[in-house]
C-alpha cells in the first residue's frame, strides 16, 4: 500500500510570497498568496458564526461574487449543477440546528463540501466560502469549511478555531450561558451575593469569568454522572471532532488527500477501540464496571441529562432511566439493522461477502480495510456517482438514528438532535460508548479469526529491554478559562466593530497529571531500526481481580509509538509525557493566536513551536486515567520490534520527524506494516507471546484529591444556608415509620402557631 506524506507546510511555504490583500483592475478582491494573510481570512470566516458578517472583504467578496457565472472555475460541473439544483429547492435556512444524521442535511452539507474543495485556486475557494458565510446555515458552512480547509492542498498550515470556541453551545452548560446573557443584558452589573455563589467575578481587563460547578449534583441522574469529568471533556470532544473531519464516514475514496487515506477504515476501527479503552481505564478509577452493550430488545437502564442548550433555544433532550428503544414507529428500521449486523457477522464467518455480485474476501489480516468499510462507511457501487451519497448505507448513523433523532424517513428540516447527532457532544453520552462496543464485536470476531501471531512476529533477535523506571504517576484536578464569548450575541455597537467589549470565560475542572517520564535501557547486539510501543493497561477489574491477558489486550490503551534507532550496546531511552506521540497540550485561544499572529514574520516558527498536532492531537492531560487516591494497579507494556517499513516510503521522513518537522498523520505505526494495535489485536498464544524484546511492569495511578473554592462555597451553601431542620416541627420520631401506627388521628394541628 503506497504511503505518501507531506510537510504541513513544506514547498507550499517557502515559495510563498509575503504580501496583502489587494484590490484587483476589475474592483473584485483578491486574496494574497501569503500563508498569514490566508490564515487571518479564515479566523474572520468563522469569528462569531451566529452573528451577521462584519467584515466589509467578506461581504464585498459574498456579494460580488456568482456561482453560475463561475461554473468554469470548478473542477466538477456535476457537482456545480448539483449546487445550483440545491439552490432551487433550498438549503437549510439560517439559524436552524445542524446534523449530519438528517438525510436532507448530510446531502446538502456534502454538496456544499465539494464545492470548496473542488475550486480550482485558492481565490475561487475563498469566493465561494465567502458567498455561503453570507447565505447559508451557519452549521452547515462551519462545516463544510473545516472539511474543507483539512483536505485542499493549498490550506495546509492553516489553522482552525477550537471548535468550542467557535460554536461554545456544544461543550458549554445551559446554565452557564444563560448567566452570561443575563450580564449582557445587564451590562455586566454584578449581584454581590449570587456571584459569590454561582462563582461569577471580573477580571480588571473586562473579563467575565462564570463557574461551569461541576459539583451541582442536580445534572446527575445516576452512578455514570461520576464520569461527567471525562465524557464532557473539550480536550477529548475536540480530539473526536476533528478525527471525524479527517476520516468522514462519508468521503469517497476518490476524494480523500492521500495523505488521509492510507489505512483510512483501519484507523477509524482503532480509534474507536482506543477510546473505548480510555473510557474504561476511567471507569476503573470510579469503581465501575465493564461497558454495558447495548441491546435493541432491553431498555437503556441509565439515563442521561445532558444540560445543554442549542443557539435557536431549544434544549438537548433527556433520555430518562429505563428508556425503550424499539417503539412502533421505529421497529421495522430495528429490524433493517440487526439484519446488516448479522450479515457482516456471518461474512466474517464465511471469510467473504458479496455486494452487487462482487466478491470481497475477508480472510487476511489486509482485509480489515473492507470490514471497516462495511462497518463505518459504505461499499460504492458502481453506479452510483462519486458525489452521491447514500446515508442509508452508513450503519452507525442508522444505530444512531434508532435511539436519538428517529427521523430517518423523514425529510423535515426542523429536528431536536440528541446529542449522539452532533459529533461535538456523542462523547457526552454514555449510550455512545455502549453502542460503540456493540459495533466493535465485529471488530473483535475478524480479528479472533486470524491466526495468533508466532514467535517470530513479536521477536526481536538480539534486543533486550532492562532497567524500565517511571517517575510516580499522579492525577489531580486544576481549572481551565474557556473562552465561550461567541455564545453571546453583539449589540449594533459591537457589530461595527467586529468584537464583543465583554469577555466571557467558562472556568471549568479538568483532569489532569503531573509530567512523568518512562525511561528504559534497550540492549542490542547490532544497529538497527525499529519501532517502539508503549500500552498502559488495568491489572484488576473493579472488583479487584486479575485480568486474563486475552480478555485484558483490548483494555490496553497506546501511550506512545515511535521510530528508534538503536545501537550495539546499551541504548538507553526516555520519553517524556509532554513529547509522546502525538498529543496536544492546551491549545492557543483565538483572540491570543490573532494577536501573536499579527506580529510575527515567520508564520513556519510560529508553527512548529505552538501549533503542533493542532488538529489531530490527544490532550496530553488525559494520556492517564484519574487513579485513586491509594494508588490503582495498572500495567505498562513495552515492546521494542524491528522496523518493517510499508512500500515507496523514503527513510529521511523518519529524520525529519526527529528533528521537530510536523508530519501530517495520525500513528507514527502507520509507517510499519504491523497492524494497529499490534500485539495486542489478535488472540494471544501464551507459550509464544513471551519475548526479551517486551516488558510488562507494575505501576500504580495516585489521585491528588484537592478541595477547591468551587465546591467549598457550594458546600457551604448547602450547609449553612439550606438547613432547615430547626424551622420544622418534630413532634416525634416517626419519620421512618407508617403514620398510622403512631400519630394520633384526634391532634388537630394549626399551622399558625409555628413560626415557619
Amino acid at each position: 500500500m503506497k504511503v505518501v506524506f507531506c510537510l504541513v507546510l513544506g514547498l507550499a511555504l517557502a515559495g510563498a510570497v509575503p504580501g496583502s490583500d489587494v484590490i484587483d483592475n476589475k474592483g473584485e478582491y483578491k486574496l494574497s498568496t501569503d500563508i498569514k494573510e490566508r490564515q487571518f481570512f479564515i479566523l474572520k470566516l468563522l469569528n462569531h458564526i451566529l452573528e451577521p458578517v462584519t467584515y466589509k472583504e467578506i461581504i464585498d467578496i459574498g456579494q460580488r461574487f456568482s456561482i453560475e457565472e463561475n461554473v468554469d472555475f470548478y473542477m466538477k460541473k456535476d457537482v456545480v449543477k448539483q449546487f445550483l439544483n440545491n439552490m432551487k429547492t433550498g438549503f437549510l435556512p439560517r439559524g436552524e440546528v445542524f446534523t449530519l444524521h438528517v438525510d436532507r442535511q448530510l446531502k446538502e452539507v456534502v454538496n456544499m463540501f465539494h464545492m470548496l474543495y473542488y475550486a480550482k485556486d485558492f481565490d475561487t475557494f475563498i469566493k465561494t466560502a465567502c458567498w455561503m458565510r453570507m447565505y447559508l446555515n451557519e452549521g452547515m458552512f462551519v462545516y463544510a469549511l473545516t472539511v474543507a480547509v483539512r483536505h485542499r492542498e493549498d490550506c495546509k498550515g492553516i489553522v482552525l478555531p477550537p471548535p468550542y470556541e467557535i460554536y461554545p453551545y456544544y461543550f458549554v452548560r445551559a446554565d452557564v450561558i444563560q448567566k452570561a446573557y443575563l450580564l449582557k443584558m445587564k451590562k455586566g452589573i454584578l449581584d454581590g451575593s449570587l456571584s459569590q455563589f454561582y462563582g461569577i467575578k471580573k477580571t480588571d481587563k473586562d473579563v467575565y469569568i462564570i463557574d461551569e460547578n461541576v459539583f451541582d449534583k442536580r445534572v446527575n441522574m445516576n452512578d455514570e454522572d461520576r464520569l461527567r469529568y471525562f465524557t464532557e471533556d473539550i480536550g477529548l470532544n475536540t480530539y473526536y471532532y476533528y478525527f471525524h473531519v479527517d476520516y468522514p464516514f462519508w468521503m469517497k475514496d476518490d476524494t480523500f488527500n492521500t495523505k488521509f487515506i492510507n489505512r483510512r477504515w483501519e484507523m477509524t476501527m482503532y480509534v474507536y477501540q482506543q477510546i473505548l479503552a480510555r473510557y474504561y481505564l476511567e471507569r476503573l478509577s470510579n469503581g465501575l464496571g465493564d461497558i454495558p452493550v447495548l441491546s435493541w430488545n432491553r431498555p437503556i437502564r441509565k439515563g442521561y441529562w445532558p444540560w445543554l442548550m442549542m443557539s435557536n433555544g431549544a434544549h438537548f433532550p433527556t433520555r430518562f432511566d429505563d428508556h425503550i428503544i424499539v417503539k412502533d414507529n421505529n421497529i421495522g428500521f430495528t429490524n433493517l439493522v440487526e439484519t446488516y449486523e448479522q450479515i457482516i457477522n456471518e461474512a466474517i464467518i464465511k471469510g467473504f461477502i458479496e455486494i452487487d455480485g462482487i466478491r470481497y474476501d475477508l480472510k487476511k489480516a489486509d482485509d480489515v480495510e473492507k470490514l471497516g468499510k462495511l462497518v463505518y462507511g459504505a461499499v460504492d457501487r458502481f453506479d452510483v456517482k462519486t458525489d452521491h451519497i447514500e446515508a442509508y448505507r452508513y450503519m452507525l448513523i442508522m444505530m444512531k438514528s434508532i435511539v436519538g433523532l428517529n427521523t430517518w424517513f423523514t425529510d423535515k428540516y426542523f429536528v431536536v438532535p440528541t446529542v449522539l447527532d452532533i459529533y461535538q457532544t456523542a462523547l457526552r453520552d454514555p449510550v455512545f460508548y455502549q453502542l460503540q462496543k456493540r459495533l466493535s464485536y465485529s471488530f473483535l470476531l475478524f480479528k479472533s479469526r486470524l491466526p495468533s501471531y508466532t514467535h517470530e512476529d513479536v521477536y526481536f533477535p538480539g534486543v533486550k529491554i532492562e532497567n524500565v523506571v517511571v517517575n510516580k504517576l499522579l492525577t489531580y484536578f486544576d481549572d481551565y478559562l474557556m473562552d465561550m464569548t461567541n455564545a453571546v450575541i453583539l449589540n449594533e455597537d459591537e457589530l461595527k466593530k467586529s468584537k464583543s467589549d465583554m469577555t466571557f470565560f467558562v472556568r471549568k475542572r479538568r483532569l489532569n497529571h503531573q509530567q512523568f517520564k518512562v525511561s528504559f535501557d534497550v540492549v542490542s547486539d547490532k544497529t538497527a531500526d525499529c519501532i517502539v510501543r508503549i500500552f498502559l493497561g488495568p491489572k484488576e477489574d473493579h472488583l479487584g481481580r486479575l485480568i486474563d491477558i486475552n480478555k485484558n489486550r483490548y483494555n490496553f490503551v497506546e501511550l506512545d509509538t515511535f521510530y528508534y534507532k538503536i545501537n550495539t550496546g546499551k541504548n538507553t531511552i526516555v520519553r517524556d509525557s509532554k513529547d509522546m506521540h502525538n498529543v496536544v497540550g492546551d491549545r492557543m485561544r483565538t483572540k491570543d493566536f490573532w494577536n501573536k499572529l499579527s506580529g510575527v514574520t515567520d508564520y513556519k516558527d510560529l508553527y512548529f513551536k505552538d501549533l503542533k498536532n493542532y488538529h489531530t492531537g490527544f490532550p496530553t492531560r488525559l494520556l492517564l486515567p484519574k487513579g485513586r487516591v491509594g494508588g490503582m494497579d495498572m500495567l505498562l507494556y513495552i515492546i521494542v520490534t524491528p522496523l518493517r517499513l510499508v512500500d515507496n516510503v523514503d527513510m529521511n521522513i523518519f529524520e525529519q520527524y526527529r528533528k521537530d518537522n510536523f508530519v501530517d498523520f495520525r500513528s507514527t505505526v502507520l509507517l510499519d506494516r504491523m497492524p494497529l494495535g499490534f500485539p495486542f489485536d489478535r488472540v494471544i498464544d501464551v507459550s509464544k507471546f513471551f519475548t526479551p524484546n517486551m516488558k510488562f511492569v507494575d505501576v500504580k495511578i495516585y489521585h491528588k484529591a484537592q478541595v477547591c473554592d468551587m465546591k467549598m462555597r457550594w458546600d457551604s451553601y448547602i450547609v449553612k444556608d439550606y438547613d432547615m431542620t430547626y424551622k420544622t416541627p418534630m413532634m416525634v420520631d416517626d419519620y421512618f415509620v407508617d403514620d398510622d401506627m403512631t400519630i394520633n388521628k384526634n391532634v388537630n394541628i394549626r399551622m399558625e402557631n409555628y413560626d415557619m
